[in-house]
């Protein structure tokens, strides 16, 4: 639906309305804090940690699987060993007594080098226990802060939601009076102040949270309202005080009003 034509004063009031409600809903979400990066950081982290856990943990099942393997070796070699003494009580001659004798020392050998590989592996093992038990407990550490910190956020969300809900209602409703390129413009200088202020009042002669004066002229300029008049040091859309004043006022009832109904 084409927007109704307004006058310069009748924008510069919607745009102030706009802004008034923007700031409130900015105000809410300070309140929220770093808390949902800090939630986010934290699950981050936590991903990271369980997967580090995940593949020490793999490799540790590796080590484990290779004990069991050498062992298994071992009991394989004492089985021919005592097959091959079985069989020296059998020989017919020296030689074949002497060919089960090599063969029995070499399953010694193999025992011997499968017991000193199962103690290299039970080093290791030790070692990574060591690091993996540090690395559970910090993981522990973190599920713990983050299960406080996803708490704590979803109390003040829960105290506030419906209230931002309904400002952005408010926010959403008010932006469709105002037209696009006038919109895109106090949507551009908005995203770029820290303090998120598009639309402020001149406050002692000078652009409300600046220090530098404004012309005379200017100042009339503005307080005449015919023209939509942005600030050359700040970027910001200026207001005269009068306009801001009505409009703080009439717009901190509505929606208190609004509020009101939604707390019913």
């Amino acid at each position: 639906m084409a927007k109704k034509t307004l006058t310069a004063e009748d924008r510069l009031r919607a745009l102030y309305d706009l802004q008034l409600i923007d700031s409130r809903i900015d105000r809410i979400r300070v309140v929220r804090g770093e808390l949902p990066m800090e939630v986010e950081d934290l699950k981050n982290e936590i991903e990271g940690l369980n997967t580090r856990l995940a593949k020490m943990e793999e490799e540790n099942d590796m080590v484990i699987q290779r004990i069991s393997a050498y062992t298994n070796q071992i009991e394989e070699a004492k089985a021919l060993i005592t097959k091959y003494e079985e069989q020296q009580n059998n020989v017919r001659n020296n030689r074949e007594f002497e060919s089960l004798n090599k063969e029995i020392e070499y399953q010694t050998l193999e025992i011997e080098l499968c017991e000193k590989r199962i103690r290299e592996c039970n080093a290791q093992l030790a070692q990574k226990q060591e690091s993996l038990d540090a690395l559970r407990e910090k993981n522990t550490q973190r599920q713990a802060d983050l299960d406080s910190k996803e708490s704590e956020l979803q109390e003040i969300i829960a105290e506030t939601q419906a209230e931002e809900d309904e400002l952005l209602k408010q926010s959403q409703k008010m932006a469709k009076t105002i037209d696009d390129r006038l919109l895109r413009t106090y949507t551009r200088i908005r995203g770029a102040a820290k303090n998120g202020l598009a639309v402020v009042p001149i406050d002692r002669e000078a652009s409300a949270g600046t220090y530098i004066k404004i012309p005379p002229q200017r100042q009339i300029d503005i307080a005449q309202r015919k023209q939509i008049i942005v600030d050359e040091h700040s970027g910001r859309i200026l207001v005269d005080k009068a306009l801001a004043d009505e409009e703080s006022e009439r717009m901190e009832a509505l929606i208190t009003k609004s509020l009101k109904k939604i707390k019913k």
